[in-house]
């Protein structure tokens, strides 16, 4: 049974495009992380990885109430793999 009235048409939000380049943007730092293989051992690239997952799914959970938040989850995690990768060189003594 239909509770809406018959004539009424129901409105269409747009879809906001924000949350759509924040997941590009994350696609493409997924690359930096995979293949960090090239500098660090494969325990840190699974590590690395993991963390990349961390930053997926709070951008999946921010798809929809904080579009506009998803911008900066890109940035952060390529600033967090920058940090990570030279602490590990640091503390580990990666070498390419």
């Amino acid at each position: 049974m239909r509770t809406d009235p018959p004539f009424q048409r129901k409105v269409l939000q747009r879809a906001s495009p924000w949350p759509f380049i924040g997941m590009a943007g994350l696609a493409a730092v997924l690359f930096l992380y995979a293949f960090s293989g090239l500098l660090a051992p494969w325990w840190f690239v699974i590590f690395l990885l993991l963390v990349w997952l961390v930053h997926f799914v709070l951008a999946v959970r921010w798809f929809t109430p904080h579009p506009k938040r998803l911008l900066a989850l890109p940035v952060s995690a390529a600033l967090v793999w920058f940090g990570l990768l030279n602490a590990g060189s640091a503390i580990f003594g990666f070498t390419a």
